[in-house]
């Protein structure tokens, strides 16, 4: 009978506690929690009181980064400076901004601003791939805060971003318009080498000046090629590395205090000097075979403008031949007297027909040197010439010389083919 009233005491136990299911966990509703989040965000954006300095990484260029300072307001305005161009870091633009729940708390930047620049799909306003650009975000979520900092992450290609404090320095300094571009001029280096020389180091580096990107290139103590890659942004007094750059002995946060010297090619500041080389610091042996052999099997090499000389692009005219489309390189196009020869190939098109490949010379097989050149020998031509020979001449002049070049891999399917002369011209070959 005991066990009997027992097993009642139990039974009746649990339904009680069944009953008590109802009761609210928490004394507010999920919206209500869910509107005290965003209540708490908007307080902590228009409550900084110096603004916010704002990181963000596109994901659709791997190691880019771009910066940003924003200063909101209680009506949902945010003005904003950005380090993308020189034009933007000194002009203040207003849009508006919202905080919304989006499955999380999100921040919307719901006009266009400098921030949506990133994002442009027209590859034509930030240099990045059409239909995307650079593969950034406009929308991102709330993911938390960590001390000073705001965590995002975009909604749509899950760009990560920082809404970092901006001390009363870093106000000041946007507000009166302190800015230092002076690294942009490394697009005016003559040169297609250039290394950095910290103390008693000295790295190659390849800056892409439009993703913020900088390549870094050495040997180490093993004489073991290594290479990183880290994001820049411009700062006040020069340009801010994002992760810092290491190579287990020597730690770059950045540059700073950057002045360009043109009658000399450098850019010098605290610490550091880049200068233009005719030789890459580190030799990749193989790169001219495997462009070569690549070439090969995939048929050609495709070149929109030809070579770049000594600061100008097109150098040699070639884009105002009649109806050109593109140079082309055909590795072991045709035969001729026994010969396998390689064709550069000047690709025409006319109205609506495919391009065609409709002259061009024809060298005899490249010589891949033991130092890691390649040069190449004049056999014959192909086709018609037009009238002016002179953009094809130019470019043939270039291709023989005797110096040959040194190829350097900077893509899956791309080289650059640098004139080991002095290495002021190059030409980059795609697929």
């Amino acid at each position: 009978m005991k066990r009997y009233l027992l097993y009642l005491f139990l039974i009746i136990a649990t339904f009680t506690a069944c009953k008590k299911e109802d009761d609210p966990v928490f004394p507010k509703s999920p919206d209500e929690r869910l509107n005290d989040t965003l209540n708490k965000y908007q307080q902590t954006l228009t409550g900084a009181p110096y603004g916010w300095k704002v990181l963000i990484f596109p994901a659709g260029v791997p190691h880019s980064v771009f910066s940003f300072y924003c200063r909101f307001n209680d009506s949902n305005r945010v003005a904003m400076f950005s380090d993308f161009d020189a034009t933007s870091s000194i002009t203040l633009k207003e849009s508006s901004y919202r905080l919304k729940a989006l499955q999380q708390p999100s921040l919307l930047f719901d006009t266009y601003s400098y921030i949506h620049v990133l994002s442009d799909p027209d590859g034509g306003v930030n240099g990045g791939a059409n239909g995307q650009g650079l593969g950034s975000d406009f929308e991102f979520a709330l993911n938390g805060m960590s001390g000073d900092s705001i965590l995002l992450t975009g909604r749509f290609n899950r760009s990560k971003a920082y809404l970092i404090k901006a001390t009363q320095q870093e106000q000041q300094d946007y507000y009166n318009l302190k800015r230092n571009r002076a690294f942009e001029n490394i697009t005016k280096f003559l040169t297609y080498f250039k290394r950095i020389s910290v103390g008693s180091s000295q790295y190659e580096i390849k800056v892409n000046i439009y993703a913020h990107t900088i390549l870094f290139t050495w040997k180490d103590a093993n004489g073991v090629l290594q290479s990183m890659e880290v994001g820049f942004y411009f700062t006040a007094t020069g340009v801010a590395f994002s992760p810092a750059f290491t190579d287990g002995i020597n730690t770059i946060t950045g540059l700073e205090n950057i002045v360009w010297n043109e009658s000399t090619q450098t850019l010098k500041g605290t610490g550091f000097t880049i200068a233009g080389f005719a030789k890459p610091l580190v030799i990749d042996s193989t790169a001219a075979r495997r462009w070569w052999q690549q070439g090969l099997d995939q048929e050609y090499w495709i070149s929109p403008y030809g070579f770049h000389d000594n600061g100008v692009d097109d150098a040699y005219n070639i884009t105002q031949l009649p109806d050109f489309y593109a140079l082309s390189f055909w590795p072991q196009s045709g035969t001729s007297g026994g010969v396998n020869y390689d064709l550069l190939g000047f690709v025409t098109q006319t109205g609506d027909q495919q391009p065609t490949v409709s002259y061009g010379p024809a060298f005899e097989p490249p010589n891949f040197r033991t130092d890691g050149k390649v040069t190449f020998s004049y056999l014959g031509d192909f086709g018609k010439y037009p009238p002016d020979i002179t953009p094809i001449a130019k470019t043939v002049n270039k291709l023989i010389d005797a110096n040959g070049f040194y190829l350097v891999q900077t893509g899956a399917s791309s080289y650059d083919m640098v004139s080991a002369k002095d290495g002021k011209a190059w030409i980059t070959w795609f697929r």
